[in-house]
């Protein structure tokens, strides 16, 4: 097998380890608070929306600390052993309890840091400058195809019902925790480069003498990478960038978490409104492939560079909050349990509600692949610490908006059977 072949073979496998992975994670993730309101365990009190709030704040921290982790771990074991914290998450909820719950939230926040430096470096290092966009990609697309096989599970799954049986939560959440570790076992097949650094190794690696398994070694390489994510957090390009990954935290907060609570709160909407939500990230799930795959295809033939990709997301995303603000009722985001009859400047419409969510998919896909991108060009030699920061600020936008405007809209009204699939 060529070099190339065997790097586009590893993209490929990235890819589609985070695809089953995020599959069994955001699929659990969208359907945990209703699972939890519906235990007839009285011992267990946890809250969904508490813990993706402990999930993305220590996600946020972590990401300090991800960089030497990878360094001294490397990027393939760094995944597997985040996969499987992952998959320990996800079979909690076979049999819930109170301490089990949070504990994995914690450490599931860590393995988030750790899994998302190790893929930002293993993308760069079977990369080069002119496979790295669409590298970028074919990634992505894949990565959010997640979104679909998930949403596409909930929408048709659980039409209808008012009520989730012991017996279908402890089936479907033994199915989520196969699929999750089938994703963490792919990363096996990941080939590794042979004549790429450890990232965080410095240049002059003749420094460092004897053994490099040996516990001095590993300490200087997860030194050397935490100095350097330091350094990189203060330089002209990281700051440039920051601002627009500090959006894209945003619009994520938005598009995954507040969006689906406004289409499920507006009762002209129907019977629909509840398995809407579910459509709903299936379409934004739509944008996010066909984003990712029409630029990672162009990405070699386009003369203009990165610019219009970006131009397109502004302009994309931009006609779907406009939308969105004329469709959506003004109190859609805090409505109680009962949801509400208010309109907007127009008659609430499901198909341009469904519609904002293929354009916030596809206008997220416009920002985070040419983000990878240029990440993946400008740090090729410091690519953990990059991506660390990357996600470091993106991830800090997500857990206060998100969780504080769920816990709202759900603590507003009583919960009952017949309200508890919201």
């Amino acid at each position: 097998m060529s070099p190339e072949s065997k790097q586009l073979f590893n993209i490929l496998m990235l890819g589609v380890s985070f695809m089953f992975i995020f599959t069994a994670f955001q699929t659990c993730g969208n359907i945990a608070q209703t699972v939890i309101t519906n235990l007839n365990n009285t011992d267990f009190h946890g809250s969904g929306y508490t813990s993706m709030s402990i999930i993305y704040g220590v996600f946020s921290a972590s990401n300090l600390i991800s960089p030497s982790v990878v360094a001294v771990a490397g990027p393939q074991l760094s995944m597997v052993i985040s996969g499987v914290f992952y998959s320990l998450y996800i079979a909690v909820f076979i049999q819930p309890s109170t301490w089990a719950f949070y504990t994995a939230s914690v450490f599931i926040g860590i393995a988030a840091a750790v899994l998302w430096t190790a893929q930002g470096n293993c993308l760069t290092v079977n990369s080069d400058e002119n496979t790295i966009g669409r590298n970028s990609g074919i990634f992505w697309a894949l990565l959010q195809s997640s979104l679909f096989f998930g949403n596409l599970y909930i929408y048709f799954a659980w039409q209808g019902k008012t009520h989730i049986s012991e017996s279908d939560r402890r089936t479907v959440f033994i199915a989520l925790t196969v699929i999750s570790l089938v994703g963490t076992v792919l990363f096996f097949l990941i080939r590794k480069q042979e004549d790429t650094k450890a990232p965080g190794e410095e240049d002059s690696t003749n420094e460092i003498q004897g053994d490099s398994s040996s516990s001095q070694s590993k300490m200087t390489r997860a030194v050397a990478a935490f100095k350097r994510s330091i350094k990189l957090s203060f330089t002209k390009e990281i700051l440039l960038l920051s601002v627009t990954t500090a959006y894209t935290g945003l619009e994520l907060t938005f598009f995954s978490g507040v969006y689906g609570t406004c289409i499920g709160a507006v009762n002209r909407f129907g019977n629909e409104e509840k398995s809407l939500i579910g459509l709903s990230g299936i379409f934004t799930g739509v944008g996010e492939i066909l984003g990712g795959g029409i630029f990672g295809l162009v990405s070699k033939k386009n003369r203009f560079g990165r610019t219009p990709v970006v131009m397109l997301g502004i302009i994309v995303h931009f006609v779907a909050f406009y939308l969105i603000f004329f469709n959506m009722p003004n109190n859609a985001p805090i409505a109680p349990m009962e949801g509400t009859d208010d309109i907007a400047y127009m008659i609430p419409s499901k198909e341009v509600a469904i519609f904002c969510s293929f354009l916030l998919g596809l206008g997220d896909s416009c920002f985070n692949t040419q983000l990878l991108s240029i990440l993946g060009f400008l740090y090729s030699e410091d690519s953990a610490p990059a991506f660390a920061i990357f996600k470091f600020v993106q991830r800090e936008i997500i857990p206060l908006p998100s969780s504080c405007l769920h816990c709202r809209h759900w603590h507003q009204a009583p919960v009952s059977k017949e309200t508890a699939v919201h």
